[in-house]
């Protein structure tokens, strides 16, 4: 397919490409340094009608093509990537799906204002547990009656905070993987929907992006999108969409470079003439413009089929992944061309190069995109011969910080709950009459209570004095608090990035429990939560906890563990962590011909109600794998 943009192609380009240089350029290098959404440029944007190009103008829109859309991502993106991937994340993934699976009542509710520039829109797919596998979400919507209960969390969200609406996806049917997913519209605002961690990035800066956090959300029936069960089909059919515009972007990205180091190419005097005279240089320039081109033509012919209603998952997959590639490739270039001047912070092609990483990583990773590819080309190939690997994982992941009590105590008075943890603890042989200097190194701490942001404001930090001296232990943090908000110097954060934690007790107050935390602390001998949401990760990783307001909690701790002096501790013993002893076997194991997910007799299907022990001839005949929900009849004898 030879493609060419039309006139009115070319208009739009010409009009995005005069405010994006004289309005966006001018302060992308601020937006960046100091991470700050822009917001008047994304009103701008809407009052353009730029925010809903691809859709009907019934619906706001300004009914042109999704080739328009990708220009303007692209043209964006070719002076900052941030601009540009909010518009993208705006337009095909908080937009479309409301537009190709809602109704009527939901189009003209939140497809109109949403395509007008009115509100901000963005897609709550990624978990910690699901990010490639979209099969792994862990959020659930329980159907009450008039509404479904949403509980759970979402990472990594392009556009939130700012955003106003949000396509949300959740298990509805336990146990029979991504056909119990359903999507629903959550609105920001909602009484138990807020957000967690707002992550500083290496790039893309001026786009906001953080945690969603649903704790008891009550959602509508009727913004439930589509029916119940269809939640994968839609995550599947946006994302498709959605790599057409992280392309584009890539690609804006890619021919900002380009001309930065083109230009400079033919300014740069060198042994009396242009650095460009030279071969090493001229066939940078070459290889950039020939990649720049092969990326839109992939991008666009993407968008062409998009438009035309013709199957474009893999031209999608292809457009993506070559196109973020080739903007790693174009830019690392670029900035070689430059030299030292393209190091230094300020410089576009250094921003250039930074904004380019996440392309090959968001809407499904590169390695994610020629799976898509090649599944296309080759079809489903099974698991059970031709000598593919055959997992025994647990369906479902085990907690980063390994096995843990995880007893939490609910009943009772915040003093019953905090009474019992004390004792608790002191039953497993802590000694709360000794203890260690607040300022212990954290990798020397036999203690160490820890402040997460849900401490709230500063003065706050005096709870978390009086509960270390209280329980005999070092200050630390996670790392939001010591980097962001700086309650504590660097060197206090606990996490993968931080300082490592392998001592006895960790007491983490507030602390949501993102991964690069946990990791931080997976080798503590007893972990302690205490946290307003019930849903937290961190209560999936503690040996025991507390859900409630640390303000309330933390003097009560602090009064039941004793607030006099310690004595200096002695030298620390490490603790044995708890061991759940390995079941004999009692049985043949069997292998899910579709996904190579193993049923073992001895650990059973608890989430299906399947009970250790029961072997795999004894299962209902109405059983699934709890992976793939492939039928009984599809596993074969290990």
């Amino acid at each position: 397919m030879l493609f060419q943009t039309t006139a009115e192609h070319e208009a739009l380009r010409k009009e995005i490409r005069k405010f994006a240089e004289t309005e966006v350029k001018p302060i992308a290098f601020s937006l960046d340094q100091n991470s700050e959404f822009p917001d008047e440029i994304v009103k701008a944007m809407g009052k353009h009608g730029w925010m809903g190009l691809p859709y009907p103008k019934e619906y706001g829109g300004a009914g042109l093509d999704v080739t328009s859309y990708a220009i303007a991502v692209e043209e964006f993106s070719r002076v900052d990537g941030g601009v540009g991937v909010i518009l993208s994340a705006h337009t095909s993934l908080g937009s479309y799906p409301i537009a190709a699976f809602g109704n009527e009542e939901q189009k003209k509710k939140y497809l109109v204002p949403l395509a007008k520039g009115e509100k901000i829109g963005a897609f709550g797919l990624t978990e910690e547990n699901a990010g490639s596998d979209a099969g792994g979400t862990e959020t659930t919507a329980v159907d009450k009656g008039d509404y479904y209960l949403l509980n759970g969390g979402k990472i990594f969200i392009t556009n939130a905070p700012k955003a106003d609406i949000y396509v949300v996806f959740a298990v509805t049917t336990p146990d029979i993987g991504t056909k119990g997913i359903s999507a629903f519209i959550v609105e920001k605002g909602w009484e138990g929907f807020s957000f967690g961690e707002h992550y500083d990035k290496l790039g893309i800066r001026s786009s906001t992006t953080a945690e969603l956090v649903f704790n008891d959300v009550k959602v509508p029936k009727a913004n439930l999108l589509g029916k119940e069960g269809q939640g994968f089909k839609i995550a599947m059919a946006t994302l498709d969409g959605g790599r057409i515009g992280i392309g584009a972007q890539a690609l804006g990205i890619a021919q900002g470079a380009y001309e930065s180091a083109l230009d400079y190419a033919k300014e740069r005097i060198q042994f009396g003439q242009p650095i460009g005279i030279h071969q090493g240089i001229s066939f940078k320039l070459a290889d950039m413009a020939t990649k720049l081109r092969a990326s839109r033509y992939l991008i666009y012919s993407a968008a062409e089929l998009k438009e035309k209603h013709e199957s474009y998952s893999m031209e999608a997959a292809m457009a993506k992944m070559y196109a973020s590639d080739a903007a790693m490739e174009i830019t690392n270039d670029a900035l070689q061309i430059f030299g030292g001047s393209g190091f230094i912070k300020g410089m576009d092609v250094e921003r250039a190069y930074r904004d380019a990483k996440i392309t090959t990583i968001y809407e499904g990773t590169n390695e994610i995109q020629r799976v898509v590819i090649a599944a296309h080309l080759l079809g489903k190939i099974g698991k059970a011969d031709g000598g593919a690997s055959r997992s025994s994982a647990p369906k479902k992941p085990a907690p980063v910080t390994g096995i843990r009590k995880n007893q939490l105590f609910r009943d009772g008075s915040a003093k019953d709950k905090v009474k019992a943890l004390a004792d608790a603890l002191r039953h497993d042989g802590y000694d709360f009459s000794v203890g260690i200097a607040a300022d212990t190194p954290i990798v020397e701490a036999e203690r160490v209570v820890s402040a997460g942001k849900g401490i709230g404001k500063k003065e706050n930090m005096k709870l978390i004095e009086d509960l270390a001296k209280a329980a005999g232990a070092a200050i630390g943090s996670s790392r939001p608090v010591a980097e962001t908000l700086r309650y504590v110097p660097l060197n206090r954060y606990v996490g993968m990035s931080g300082q490592k934690f392998t001592g006895n007790l960790y007491i983490a107050c507030g602390i949501s429990g993102a991964k690069q935390h946990l990791k931080g602390i997976k080798d503590a001998s007893t972990i302690v939560a205490i946290n307003k949401n019930g849903n937290a990760p961190i209560f999936k990783n503690c040996d025991y906890g507390i859900v409630g307001d640390v303000q309330e909690i933390l003097p009560l701790l602090a009064q039941e563990l004793g607030l006099e002096d310690k004595k200096p501790a002695p030298p620390m013993v490490k603790m044995k962590r708890p061991v759940v002893p390995k079941p004999e076997p009692i049985g043949p194991k069997y292998v899910c011909n579709g996904c190579g997910y193993v049923y073992i007799p001895e650990l059973g299907d608890e989430e299906a109600d399947i009970a250790p022990g029961t072997l795999f001839k004894d299962l209902p005949d109405d059983w699934v794998c709890p992976e793939c929900a492939e039928e009984k009849s599809h596993f074969i004898q290990e």
